[in-house]
């Protein structure tokens, strides 16, 4: 039985999309696969996705990225263009939620360290402040709450506590 990769590598791919965003021009294609669970280790999934984007931005070098996905539905229960409409919206979705409140918020790219260990411990401060923030405040303003607190430090005390 041949692996999942090498179908995926065998497989044309059904579906590409060119887009033109941000200075850049972005090809994707997807290519999909017909996996048992058992096969490749992991319970519940049906289908392997392979996403393959060639990016050209204004004056910088191509950029060639594959991603790999695993879905429980059947491959048959979307089409290709579905297939990378959901992988795109979930990684849009986690930019949104995450990584843009971190960074316009507590400037999380401009973290001076590059330490790994520094940077997964601030990344977990801030994680853990988002979720404070959903659970104690009355505001969903970031900026505010973290001020609050930190002119509080017993009301923090309280929220870590709490918590654990």
């Amino acid at each position: 039985m041949k692996a999942p990769s090498q179908k995926l590598k065998d497989s044309p791919p059904p579906f590409a999309q060119t887009e033109k965003a941000h200075a850049r021009i972005d090809d994707r294609s997807i290519s999909l696969c017909s996996v048992d669970p058992l096969e490749i280790g992991f319970p519940h999934v049906q289908t392997v996705i392979r996403v393959t984007r060639d990016s050209t931005a204004y004056k910088k070098p191509e950029d060639k990225t594959p991603g790999y996905y695993l879905s429980s539905a059947p491959i048959d229960r979307y089409t290709p263009q579905q297939w990378l409409s959901l992988v795109r919206g979930h990684w849009d979705g986690c930019e949104i939620r995450n990584h843009w409140r971190k960074d316009a918020c507590l400037l999380e790219d401009k973290t001076p360290s590059r330490n790994p260990n520094i940077v997964a411990s601030l990344a977990l401060v801030r994680n853990c402040l988002f979720l404070f923030l959903e659970q104690n405040s009355e505001t969903h303003n970031i900026n505010a709450f973290t001020e609050d607190i930190a002119a509080n430090s017993r009301k923090a005390f309280r929220m870590v506590m709490r918590n654990s």
